[in-house]
């Protein structure tokens, strides 16, 4: 059953980031503000739900994963990302934290850049 729950998550989570691109949608400016507010309000999001959900328990344990995992993971990934980076800042893993901060992000533009240019290159 936490499966489905998790999906309806993930399916409501995927509309609200449909909903903000569509909102900010523009073409005057190349900057890609939708992502970047996805992005900021999501890990603003996850903090808000970490509190309320994991450290203070105001909501059942269960809604984690829906809220957590379906809704943030499909509204954003950042989010989850950006918790796992502040935790290892919170518990003084700051090489560790700043290694996976800046391999992440090097990482993932160079896996879209290579995702790109293979298939391109093969189609």
């Amino acid at each position: 059953m936490l499966w489905f729950a998790v999906a309806a998550g993930g399916a409501v989570g995927a509309m609200a980031r449909y909903g903000v691109s569509v909102v900010l949608a523009t073409q005057h400016i190349k900057f890609p503000i939708a992502t970047l507010t996805v992005n900021v309000l999501g890990s603003f999001l996850m903090g808000v739900c970490y509190v309320i959900i994991v450290e203070k328990g105001l909501i059942a344990q269960e809604w984690r994963h829906v809220v957590m995992i379906g809704f943030m993971g499909a509204f954003t990934t950042f989010s989850t990302f950006s918790l796992e980076s502040l935790h290892l800042l919170q518990s003084g893993h700051f090489l560790t934290a700043a290694s996976y901060m800046i391999i992440s992000l090097l990482a993932c533009v160079l896996a879209v850049f290579l995702g790109i240019t293979i298939t391109d290159n093969l189609l």
